[in-house]
């Protein structure tokens, strides 16, 4: 394993823009994930580290060497793709050796034999090694391509929304796999996706990208608590933060044009007169949407509670963030 380091890097495809001047250290053993929407520049992130492309400015170093001049098998590392990309027609094991018999690995059959045993264990997955692909679930699928991924025990694990196409139970079950992957290899994961769920759960630190250009960088934690705008505010939080005018609650902060509360940071019994709308019992939690002069809010309120639609209710902020009009943070 080892550092990455980029370095300014641009890129555009045409006269499209993907990437600006993205500059970013993922430091060895760790699980950096870059989240943003479709368009902001992840896949590409990945693609030029993995030498699929080339960036038109910048620099990427991997163990303190730039390695603009390595083809993709020369730079080690693994990628796994959104799809599952196995070959139907071989067996898991078979799907698994496949990497590892490369002409540039070339690995020897006992070697071979050992490595699929250990990563089908990590994976959880020995009792499959000798089922077709085409005999498995997505998850089985997911997880077999997953293991393309781990026996070649690379530099960096670039995944490109590998759990995207999963359903919801899947998903949150993987999510669990991968992290206690990642804890058990000690590896350097790069994780693109849309989902902040999996941005909060997973990563050591992510990265906040927006049309092209990474605009934070930090802990999950700390992007939360402390976005710089309320975009990154957005795309963090479930539910969403809620966004309101300045003076909504009253006295605003000079210079603000908007207060943003996190629903956990809205505070009932006393304040502003409210009315709730809608009820969501979510079993460990009650999520309260409220009316208050005009605005929608949501709150979390306890599991247990009686409010119903149409009960008044008071409001008031705790530790509110504030931004300007251009939306920065004050």
């Amino acid at each position: 394993m080892a550092d990455v380091v980029l370095s300014g890097l641009t890129k555009s495809y045409g006269t499209t823009r993907a990437l600006t001047d993205m500059t970013m250290t993922i430091e060895d053993g760790s699980f950096v994930v870059l989240l943003g929407p479709t368009g902001a520049g992840k896949t590409t992130t990945l693609r030029l580290i993995a030498g699929l492309d080339r960036p038109d400015q910048g620099d990427i170093r991997i163990e303190g060497r730039s390695v603009l001049s390595d083809t993709p098998a020369q730079r080690d590392v693994a990628m796994v793709f959104q799809q599952y990309s196995l070959y139907p027609h071989l067996t898991v094991r078979e799907n698994l050796a496949f990497p590892l018999r490369s002409p540039v690995l070339n690995w020897s059959e006992p070697d071979i034999a050992r490595k699929i045993g250990e990563v089908a264990e990590v994976l959880r997955i020995s009792h499959k090694l000798d089922n077709k692909a085409t005999q498995l679930s997505g998850g089985e699928m997911q997880r077999v391509s997953i293991g393309r991924a781990l026996v070649r025990s690379p530099r960096i694990y670039l995944m490109d929304e590998p759990l995207s196409s999963l359903d919801a139970k899947l998903r949150a079950d993987l999510r669990i796999e991968l992290k206690r992957i990642h804890a058990e290899l000690g590896a350097t994961f790069l994780y693109v996706t849309h989902d902040q769920i999996e941005a909060m759960t997973m990563a050591s630190h992510v990265g906040v990208l927006d049309q092209g250009r990474l605009v934070q960088f930090g802990t999950p934690r700390d992007i939360y608590e402390n976005p710089i705008s309320t975009y990154v505010a957005s795309r963090l939080g479930q539910p969403r933060i809620n966004l309101l005018p300045a003076d909504a609650f009253g006295a605003a902060k000079p210079g603000a044009a908007q207060i943003g509360l996190r629903p956990e940071h809205v505070h009932m019994g006393e304040g502003q007169a409210a009315t709730v709308r809608r009820v969501e019992h979510l079993g460990d939690q009650t999520r309260l949407h409220l009316t208050m002069s005009g605005h929608e809010i949501i709150t979390l309120a306890d599991p247990h509670t009686t409010l119903a639609p149409g009960d008044a209710v008071a409001i008031r902020p705790e530790t509110p963030l504030w931004f300007d009009a251009s939306g920065n943070r004050i």
